[in-house]
């Protein structure tokens, strides 16, 4: 999997701060490992909130409100239909209506790429965000969290079906912004319920479709020992903020060491973060992560091998960031470009 996945490959999370399509899909198109811009700005159902409960029975969405929320009686109305439907990966598929830029992404010829990228957000994340009309979350709700698990394999599956038309290397990031306040103990959704929940999930993704690598990215700071140990083929995150922190834990040292992959967040996208900051001093503070890493016995070829370089954080939809975004997959690109010419060339 290093090979095809890894080898400082450039690659990004799904939001992008554009309010058209053909901007952000030049710059997707333009990383080594492609994917389908999510698109906030320019249409609400463009969220990867609002995309995920495309078919997720109960579900409101009030556009003009920016708003969605769970009914419970619309709930129980709709169920019988996705019951209906549960077994049939097409009825769970991201429509149209919900994403402009999916349907683009998937009428390319991606045939040539070593490897292409999809997400979707985690349900962890959903569970904890989105309320039934009593603002009581719905992670709460034993029945339904059930249901929102299985929703959730079921939709990326689906969406991995698409993908793997289009190339035979299909990555699925499990977008998780939620696991960092999960682990802080401010929420009545316990870390160990929590932990279960997301490996059952992983382990019966890995069952299904054991091809598949899979992929957490959040740009917080969650239990790392969970996560660099959880059934996952690939860790995403900010090594700008964390990666000091997360090259300490032994955990770390055996995911590397198990053949798996790092996604190393290295490159701000906001414009006053990228100000002096070069492509030199960006691989020196990687090499330094690196060399944590070395001393602790895992050989640079190797770290090299399982890496992968991405823009730090998937928080680019926030403010008027297009400048910063670009900026940073510029800068990405270049540090890519001098890592591969140094250590592989």
């Amino acid at each position: 999997m290093s090979e095809e996945l890894g080898n400082l490959q450039t690659i990004a999370m799904g939001i992008m701060p554009h309010q058209d399509l053909e901007r952000p899909m030049d710059l997707a198109m333009g990383l080594d490992i492609p994917f389908w811009p999510q698109l906030p700005k320019m249409n609400y159902y463009e969220d990867m909130y609002v995309q995920f409960v495309d078919k997720f029975p109960g579900i409101v969405i009030d556009e003009e409100e920016k708003k969605i929320w769970l009914e419970t009686e619309r709930f129980y109305a709709q169920l019988p239909s996705f019951i209906e439907n549960s077994n049939n990966l097409d009825y769970f598929k991201l429509s149209e209506d919900f994403s402009v830029s999916y349907s683009d992404f998937l009428e390319k010829d991606l045939s040539d790429r070593q490897a292409i990228k999809g997400q979707i957000i985690g349900p962890i994340s959903f569970g904890l965000r989105i309320c039934d009309e009593d603002r009581k979350p719905i992670i709460y709700n034993d029945e339904l969290r059930v249901l929102l698990f299985d929703f959730t394999k079921q939709k990326l599956l689906a969406q991995y079906q698409d993908l793997k038309e289009k190339n035979e290397n299909v990555i699925i990031h499990i977008d998780e912004p939620g696991l960092e306040m999960l682990f802080t103990g401010v929420t009545g959704y316990t870390s160990g319920t929590a932990k279960g929940d997301l490996q059952g999930l992983l382990t019966e993704i890995r069952a299904e479709a054991p091809e598949i690598p899979l992929a957490i990215h959040l740009c917080g700071k969650p239990d790392w020992d969970f996560l660099l140990q959880a059934e996952i083929d690939i860790l995403s995150f900010d090594a700008c903020s964390c990666g000091s922190a997360v090259v300490k834990y032994n955990s770390m040292v055996e995911f590397i060491e198990a053949g798996k992959i790092i996604s190393w967040g290295i490159v701000p996208t906001k414009l006053e973060e990228l100000e002096d900051l070069t492509a030199d001093k960006v691989i020196e503070n990687l090499e330094e992560l690196w060399a944590k890493l070395v001393e602790r016995g895992v050989s640079k070829e190797q770290i090299i091998a399982q890496s992968q370089l991405a823009p730090a954080t998937c928080n680019i939809s926030q403010g008027d960031y297009v400048s910063g975004v670009e900026e940073g997959f510029k800068l990405l690109k270049e540090v890519s470009e001098k890592l591969k010419s140094k250590y592989l060339d």
